[in-house]
């Protein structure tokens, strides 16, 4: 596309030119889009408003726009700039609200209640019994569940939410048309699918790069009533969510961790530092202003109690923990030869009580109702 000068552009197009502009503020990008609406604009005009010679000649060429607007013209991709009604009224009250937003999918999504949960990419089967457990009661309780589609804890939050009918929200440190990571492309429509949305400050051909997540991050839990940390290690780029949630005046909340285990290093240091501990969903329901006006959630309904009377080997499930435990220190506890334990196990497995796991078993959430007698002190 030719140098725009002297040209007229649409209101459209105006904010795509802006929307790939760099420290640019939020005043300023709507000072530019109100005098270039009204007239045609030139370098001089775009520097008397704020920017650089450099800043108005890329506002001007902005070789990129044919290729924005293909991509707008599909069905499900929009743009919302921060006139727009549509535009996340929370956003706007962070400090440095994006501009722009390119969205696939539901629009109406980001204005609803929403909580983030976010975690490591590496991460612990007690991680994933946690990070699917919330998401699916929180997600059941009426919440959106908003996340970073990284790998990891963030990926299986949006997978849990959407197992439960839920809807999802997706921030990428990347243009939406170059979905990172690929392998997240199906998992991208689905939530879509499934009326959520994939959201982005970054023009759609933008690719991946490492400064961009810490940005993604703050929108993240801009967007969000508050954060939950379910598993990060001490340098965890999730903290960084977990400081914009503080930044921006949010509630942090983390599930604890063995302090054994290097994955939740971060979390554990979070709690210590005043983070909200949080061991069951209704903790987070109940902080973040006593959403009265939301379904009750019931994570009892599909976990009987009297299923525990119907199982085989309650005690020898109630001494399986969620962190691994091999089938030596259940025989032991239990007080029974190791090949019989061995048996049960197998048993509580088929049945889906337990998960079998390098070395041993961890207790899956169904389970989280039977517990343990005569612990010795």
């Amino acid at each position: 596309m030719q140098a725009a000068q002297g040209a007229n552009m649409d209101v459209q197009e105006i904010w795509l030119r802006l929307s790939r502009l760099q420290k640019v503020s939020l005043p300023q990008c709507l000072a530019i889009a109100q005098h270039c609406s009204e007239g045609k604009p030139n370098v001089l005009l775009l520097r008397k408003l704020g920017l650089t010679q450099t800043q108005a000649q890329k506002f001007l060429a902005a070789e990129h726009i044919e290729a924005d607007l293909r991509w707008l013209s599909q069905q499900e991709n929009a743009l919302i700039a921060c006139d727009d009604p549509r535009y996340p009224e929370k956003l706007k009250n962070i400090a440095n609200p994006p501009p722009v937003l390119f969205v696939k999918g539901n629009v109406e999504c980001l204005s609803l209640v929403q909580i983030a949960i976010v975690g490591s990419r590496r991460y612990s089967d007690y991680g994933e019994t946690c990070a699917t457990y919330f998401s699916s009661e929180l997600s059941a309780a009426g919440l959106v569940i908003t996340s970073g589609l990284a790998l990891g804890i963030d990926g299986i939050a949006h997978r849990a939410c959407l197992e439960t009918q839920g809807t999802t929200i997706a921030v990428l440190g990347c243009g939406i048309a170059q979905l990172y990571p690929a392998c997240h492309e199906h998992l991208a429509s689905r939530i879509v699918a499934n009326h959520g949305a994939i959201v982005s400050e970054f023009p759609p051909s933008t690719k991946a790069r490492a400064e961009y997540f810490p940005r993604r991050n703050r929108i993240i839990s801009g967007l969000s009533e508050g954060v939950l940390i379910v598993e990060a290690a001490e340098k965890s780029g999730t903290l960084i969510t977990a400081r914009c949630a503080l930044e921006q005046g949010k509630d942090v909340f983390a599930i604890p961790g063995s302090i054994e285990s290097l994955q939740s290093a971060g979390s554990n240091w979070l709690i210590q530092q005043g983070a909200y501990l949080v061991s069951h969903p209704k903790d987070i329901i109940e902080q973040i202003g006593g959403l009265h006006w939301l379904p009750s959630p019931n994570p009892e309904i599909i976990y009987p109690e009297q299923d525990v009377a119907e199982l085989p080997f309650a005690e020898v499930l109630a001494n399986v923990e969620y962190e691994v435990t091999s089938v030596d220190v259940v025989a032991e506890r239990v007080g029974q030869p190791v090949p019989e334990i061995a048996v049960a196990l197998l048993d509580l497995e088929l049945a889906g009580w337990i998960k079998a796991v390098s070395g041993g078993y961890v207790r899956l959430k169904r389970a989280s109702h039977v517990r343990r007698i005569n612990v010795p002190v």
